[in-house]
């Protein structure tokens, strides 16, 4: 069974689920919200960007940055965990962006996406963007560069993502916004200190020997094998690899929600496994997609830098 992506005329974010609308109350359990004990519209209407990663420290501080950059009250101060009774992920806004943490892997990131997604349409939130940023692994290109992704693709480089449910097998798009693909690249010639390219993802359910990763607990392959699948994956247009783009993609797609996803390059796969660089410069380049992501958020509000 396929299912394919489609976008609402209204801007609202839309479920397709006629169980909930049989519902007294949806508890939202892992964020820690709930229809009845909160009011949603009132706390989250006017979101407009909704930006999710899987380091909660990581959203936390973009939080904090995107107060700065907006020029918000409270600026350099903490900010309130909306999820705090949860912890399982975290949650922080600044002004009209919400910033979320979604774990590692498609199993986390599916489960706060259906909970996120629902409250976003139970708070009849209109013409949201997400995006997700993030870390990954580069293909072909060098650490520290940005990759805006185009078309997010499984582990066969299929731009599909598969999901059992009950005892079938359902086939998801894995469409992304190409508009706001190169939206964000537009927004990056202003940011001239690093790279930024639009490319494919490669999604995959594990860090290592999903990813032909030498260094694992296990490894039943050669270190020719592996870099014979890599210029494979390059070659069939994939710039980098992470664990969460193509269910990313599916869930946002099927509920109207326009999405892009942003990820840094920590090191080039077809030169090495191990992530060796400095604390540091692991920090700064984490700092790009953020930067970018502000940026493109600015933008859109019609702000001008004054510093």
């Amino acid at each position: 069974m396929t299912e394919t992506t489609g976008y609402s005329r209204s801007g609202l974010v839309l479920v397709k689920n006629p169980h909930l609308d049989l519902m007294e109350e949806d508890v939202l359990y892992h964020l820690d919200l709930g229809t009845k004990t909160h009011n949603l519209p009132a706390m989250f209407g006017d979101i407009k960007f909704v930006c999710v990663g899987g380091s909660p420290n990581r959203m936390r501080a973009f939080a904090q940055f995107m107060q700065r950059e907006l020029g918000l009250a409270g600026a350099g101060e903490d900010v309130a965990d909306i999820c705090a009774g949860s912890d399982r992920y975290a949650m922080y806004r600044a002004g009209p962006v919400l910033s979320i943490s979604h774990g590692m892997g498609i199993p986390s990131i599916s489960i706060m996406l259906h909970e996120l997604i629902k409250l976003l349409h139970h708070a009849k939130c209109r013409d949201v963007t997400i995006i997700r940023m993030g870390t990954s692994g580069g293909l072909g290109i060098k650490a520290g560069s940005v990759v805006i992704t185009d078309t997010a693709v499984d582990s066969s480089f299929r731009p599909r993502f598969e999901q059992v449910v009950l005892d079938d097998v359902v086939v998801r798009s894995t469409e992304l916004d190409k508009d706001l693909a190169e939206e964000l690249l537009a927004c990056s010639r202003d940011i001239p200190d690093f790279p930024t390219l639009i490319g494919h993802t490669m999604c995959t359910y594990d860090f290592y020997e999903g990813q032909g990763r030498l260094d694992g607990a296990l490894c039943s392959f050669s270190s020719e094998k592996k870099l014979e699948y890599l210029r494979r994956a390059y070659e069939a247009g994939v710039r980098n690899i992470e664990m969460e783009s193509t269910a990313f993609a599916a869930l946002c797609g099927l509920c109207g929600l326009k999405a892009a996803v942003v990820c840094v390059a920590l090191l080039d796969r077809l030169e090495g496994d191990q992530i060796r660089a400095s604390h540091e410069v692991l920090w700064e380049y984490q700092q790009r997609p953020q930067r970018l992501i502000a940026a493109f958020i600015r933008k859109r509000l019609g702000l001008t830098r004054t510093d």
